[in-house]
Formats: C-alpha cells, structure tokens, sequence
C-alpha cells in the first residue's frame, strides 16, 4: 500500500502537554476506525509548529478526507518514493 508523508502546520503544537497530544491522537484514531482498515496511521513526528505524519493508504484524497473529518490541517501530502537510510551507501 502507498505510503504518505503528511505535513501539518500547526504553531505552538510543541508547546502542547501530554493530555492535549493524546487528545489529538484519539480524534485521530476515532476518525481512523470510521473510514476502515484502508488508511493506517504509522507514526508522527511533533515538532515545535508542525506535525509530520507517516500514513499508509490508497490515496491522497482519502488522507484528505481524514484531515478534514477529524480537523486537523494537511497543508502538503507527498507519497513516499523511497525509503533510504544509512545502509544505502553500502
């Protein structure tokens, strides 16, 4: 399944507590488990005013319906070409 590289603008959300990011994250999942088993949310990355996030699923636009269903910004989706990492060079 496609892979996808989500970036949400978001000022102050590193400033955010525990209470609120876990908020976040059950809006997120609640939303997930309405739309089915076809998008999958792999992991995020909070910086201090945006979140980076890893999805897994068809297409942009159902990432799209899921921003928009759960509130959240999706100001760029880049599907994921290539995984590298150090042992590339190898």
């Amino acid at each position: 399944m496609p892979q996808f590289v989500i970036e949400r603008d978001m000022p102050g959300v590193g400033g955010l507590g525990d209470q609120e990011l876990k908020g976040a994250s059950e809006k997120s999942c609640s939303v997930l488990r309405d739309l089915g088993p076809e998008i999958q949310w792999v992991h995020s990355y909070v910086t201090d005013d945006k979140i980076y996030c890893i999805y897994r699923a068809p297409s942009a636009e159902l990432i799209e319906k899921h921003a928009r269903d759960a509130g959240f910004p999706a100001n760029s989706i880049a599907q994921v070409r290539a995984v590298i990492d150090p042992t590339t060079a190898e």
